[in-house]
C-alpha cells in the first residue's frame, strides 16, 4: 500500500473549509451552552424544589441520551412538529443543548466552591441576591472553572464530528466526501486525526493559558 499525501493537495480548501465549519458551529455552541450552563446551574443551586428539579431533567436527559439520538429528533423529528431548521443551525441547537448539560455541572461545582465567608460579606454589605451572584459568585465560579470548560469545548469539538450524520460538512463531512471522491481513505483520515488532535490540542492549551491569567493573583 502507497501513503501519497500529495494526492490531496486539491482538496486542502475543502479540509479547510470544513475545519472553519467545524470552529464556527462548536463557537457558537459554547457561547449557547455556557448560557444554558449558567441557567441551569443557578436552577440547581436554587432554593425552589421546582428549579432544581426542572434543572435536573434537563442535564438528566442531554447528558444520558446519546448525542446522535439527540441530533436526529432535532433534525428529522421536530419538522414533523412544524419546526425546521437547516443542517448547520440543528448542529448549533444540539450541540448548545448537550454542552449546556454538561457546563452546569461545572458552573455549579465553581458556585459550590465559593467560599461562605465571601458571600456573607456580600450579604452584610446590603447586595441584593441578583447582584450578589451577577458581580461575585458568578465572576469567582466562571474563573474557577476555565479549565473544565476548555475541556467541555474539546469535547463539543469532537461530538461536532457526529454533524456529518445530518449532511452538514463540517471536518469530517468534508473528509467523507474526500476519501469517496480521491480513494484513498487511509491518507484522508490520518489527516483528519492529525487535524482534530492539533484542534483539541489548542483548544487546551489556550484553556491552560487563560486559566493562569485570571488566577495569577489568586494563589
Amino acid at each position: 500500500m502507497s501513503f501519497d499525501l500529495t494526492l490531496l493537495a486539491p482538496y486542502l480548501g475543502d479540509l479547510a473549509a470544513g475545519a472553519r465549519l467545524t470552529a464556527l458551529a462548536c463557537a457558537l455552541a459554547l457561547a449557547g451552552g455556557l448560557v444554558l450552563g449558567i441557567i441551569a446551574a443557578l436552577m440547581r443551586t436554587a432554593a425552589s424544589p421546582l428549579a432544581r428539579r426542572v434543572a435536573e431533567v434537563y442535564v438528566d436527559i442531554f447528558r444520558n441520551v446519546p448525542f446522535i439520538v439527540q441530533l436526529f429528533f432535532l433534525f428529522y423529528g421536530l419538522p414533523e412538529i412544524g419546526v425546521e431548521l437547516d443542517a448547520f443551525s440543528t448542529g448549533v441547537l444540539a450541540l448548545s443543548l448537550a454542552g449546556g448539560a454538561f457546563t452546569s455541572d461545572v458552573i455549579r461545582s465553581g458556585i459550590l466552591a465559593v467560599e461562605p465567608g465571601v458571600l456573607e460579606a456580600a450579604q452584610v454589605s446590603g447586595l441584593s441576591r441578583f447582584a450578589l451572584y451577577r458581580r461575585i459568585v458568578l465572576p469567582i465560579a466562571l474563573r474557577s472553572s476555565v479549565r473544565p470548560l476548555g475541556s467541555v469545548f474539546v469535547n463539543l469539538i469532537l461530538t461536532s464530528s457526529i454533524l456529518s450524520a445530518i449532511t452538514l460538512n463540517e471536518l469530517t463531512g468534508s473528509a467523507k466526501i474526500i476519501a469517496a471522491d480521491t480513494f484513498q481513505p487511509f491518507e484522508v483520515y490520518a489527516l483528519l486525526l492529525v487535524l482534530y488532535a492539533v484542534l483539541t490540542w489548542l483548544v487546551s492549551l489556550s484553556a491552560g493559558a487563560l486559566h493562569r491569567r485570571l488566577n495569577r493573583d489568586h494563589g
